[in-house]
This record gives C-alpha cells, structure tokens and sequence, in this order.
C-alpha cells in the first residue's frame, strides 16, 4: 500500500510539474467562469483564488475543492506552483494589481480594458518586456470562431472595405467604476482593430446618463481608420433589445456577425456596389455596378471563446511567444477610449487618437497558425 500510494504521488507531482499553476483575482461573473475553465484545461490548474467577498470564496470552495481561498492579493500570488495570475477585478484597479504581479515575475491575464490611462499601459508593457513575462488582455471576442471567420472573409478576394458599425446593447449590468462605453466598446473597438489590422486616426463620441447615473449609460461613436475606412459602435446598459452584431460593409459583400444567433453566427450577403471605373457622366457623377448575389451561412466551429483565449494564454505562457491581445493591443484600445473622452467633453467633436507608435500588423498566416493554437 506504501508503494502504491507513493507512485500515485510521484505521478501526480509530475502532471502537476507539466501543469501552469493559476492564480484569479476577483471571483465575480467572469473570473468564476475563468476558474471553471482553467480547471477544466489539462495543462493548467488553478492554485488559488482571491476575493474580498467572502461569499465568493464559499461559492469556489463548493464548486472547486482543493482551491487556495485569500482575500489577499499578495498571498494570492505568492502560493507554491503560481505561474500565471488572471485579474478580474475592476477596471480602476487593474493598473495597480497588474504592476505589482509583473513586479513579482508572473505571467498576466488582465481583463479589459488593461488599465484606464495609456500611460499606465505603457508602464505595463514595459514592465512584462523587462522581466520576460507575457502580458495579455481579455479581448475575449478576438477568440470568438465567428469573429475569425469574418476576418478570413474580408481577406480573401479585391473587395475594398467601405465602413463597419456595431451594437452592443442590453439592460446593463451596470457598472460602478467604469461607463458603459469603457465597459462595452473596448470589445468592438478590438475586433475592428483586429479585422482591419490597424487602430483609428480619429474619434467623434457622444454620450448620454439617461438612467441619471453618474456615467455615461450609453453612446455612439464615431471612427475613423486608415484608407477612409468609417466605423461607428452603439452601446447602451438601457436598450431593452439585447444585442451583441458586427456588421462589415464591402464592395463587393457585406458580413453580418451576429453573437446570439446560435444557428447563423456569420451570414454574408454577396451583394455590393462599386463605381466604375470610366469617364464620368458629369462632374461628380459617376456610374456604378451592382452585384446580387447569394446570401451565404458558413459553418463555424462550436468553440467557447473564453476558453480559446485561456489556452492560448498558456500557449504564450509555456512558449514565451507574443500573445494575438498582448499589452501593445490593450494600449491602442485605452487610447482610444481615452480619445473618446476627450470628444465627448467637446460634444462630438472630432479629435485626434493619440500617436498610436508602432502597431504590429499581424500577418494573416501568423494569425491563423496562433488561433489554431487556442483551439
């Protein structure tokens, strides 16, 4: 019985030796489903937890014994086997929590946005870049099968991009630190920079407390990217219709992404116009082509796209590779928002994106192969 009971615990201190050891900070909605998955992953287990609600705490001791539970931060971290650390706290304290666990050598899943300021993003990635410690950000829907498969139907054939538009719309939840174009466009704001590989020159906004609240509750914004390339978000926590669609407008096609349609997550309508290129009837005048086509439902692969974000985080942890929503993509989008801020103060004016540096496009093929990682 001794020897029986000694080789089961030498092999399980040798899966647990293959294993990444998982910290979550802030057990609320997001980071219980981030324990659930990290749980699940075979080349991951979570060590620890923590909380300040002691009624959280309960809730992971039920449905996840064996968990180290702290209200500590620090402790948290500092736990035998703890590798990697997932923030899900709010987002105001994101900046503070995420230093200090850089500071101490740790991988780092920070939820969006990465932190409030840019500068304070930029303080983040110089600290993973300084201590060789990955540094990633839930873009959640950057992992989403559908959104990636709009991207490889935009790719493919000339057809120019013409504008984008998004609804992200529901009753609440509300948040208490953020607004609701903090809380919801971070999400739209990254997959339009994921689909065009690039970030916004400009941003007009508009926003509005009509549940008197004390932040904004819902706005329209307004984008501008490279190649005259419009886009515009529409997010709300008062709309009754909840909603989560992208819609990609092309020349030659337009590509609807619609999250809660369980059946037709991408439907593509092979239809568009474009001018042709001739002599003009008149000055301004211009004919025009118009292409009717299919309406076309391709299959997309049932995948949780929370759980595709977390092996790829593992991926990046194990490798030391770039993640696809690393710290410099968390950056652009706090920019942004930062940007809409400023707009909103001058009532919609159009103003600047901060100097976005050196944005690494990403190489359709690199993508394709890292995705194929998560999976």
């Amino acid at each position: 019985m001794k020897t029986e009971a000694l080789s089961h615990e030498l092999s399980e201190n040798a899966a647990n030796s293959s294993q990444v050891g998982v910290a979550v900070i802030g057990c609320g909605y997001w980071g219980m489903n981030y324990v659930r998955i990290f749980s699940e992953l075979l080349d991951a287990r979570v060590v620890a937890v923590c909380d300040q609600s002691l009624d959280r705490l309960q809730e992971v001791a039920r449905r996840f014994p064996g968990v180290y539970l702290t209200t500590e931060v620090d402790v948290a971290a500092s736990r035998p086997c703890v590798d990697a650390v997932v923030v899900c706290t709010e987002a105001a304290t994101h900046y503070a929590i995420a230093r200090r666990l850089l500071l101490a050598g740790k991988h780092i899943l920070v939820e969006k946005p990465l932190t409030t300021t840019s500068p304070d993003a930029e303080k983040l990635i110089g600290l993973a870049e300084s201590s060789s410690t990955v540094l990633m950000v839930g873009h959640t829907f950057i992992f989403n099968a559908g959104v990636r498969k709009v991207k490889e139907i935009i790719h493919k054939g000339d057809g120019r991009v013409y504008y984008l538009y998004a609804r992200r719309t529901n009753l609440g939840p509300i948040r208490r630190d953020v607004s609701a174009l903090w809380d919801l466009a971070p999400h739209d704001i990254a997959i339009f920079n994921y689909l065009l590989e690039s970030t916004p020159q400009w941003v007009s906004a508009v926003g509005g407390k009509v549940l008197r609240n004390c932040r904004d509750d819902v706005g329209f914004i307004s984008l501008g990217y490279p190649d005259n390339v419009l886009a515009h978000v529409h997010v709300s926590w008062a709309d009754p219709d909840k909603a989560r669609e992208v819609v990609v407008v092309k020349s030659d096609k337009r590509i609807v992404f619609n999250d809660l349609n369980g059946t037709e997550q991408v439907r593509v309508f092979e239809k568009g116009v474009t001018p042709i290129e001739q002599e003009p009837l008149n000055y301004g005048e211009f004919r025009f082509q118009i292409r009717d086509g299919d309406i076309i439902s391709p299959r997309i692969e049932p995948v949780e796209p929370l759980k595709s974000q977390c092996r790829h985080f593992l991926d990046c942890v194990r490798t030391g590779k770039r993640p696809i929503s690393s710290g410099v993509e968390g950056r652009d989008v706090v920019r942004v928002l930062e940007a809409v801020n400023r707009s909103i103060e001058c009532k919609g004016l159009q103003v600047e994106v901060e100097n976005k540096g050196d944005y690494v496009h990403a190489n359709l093929n690199t993508v394709n192969a890292a995705e194929s990682s998560v999976r």
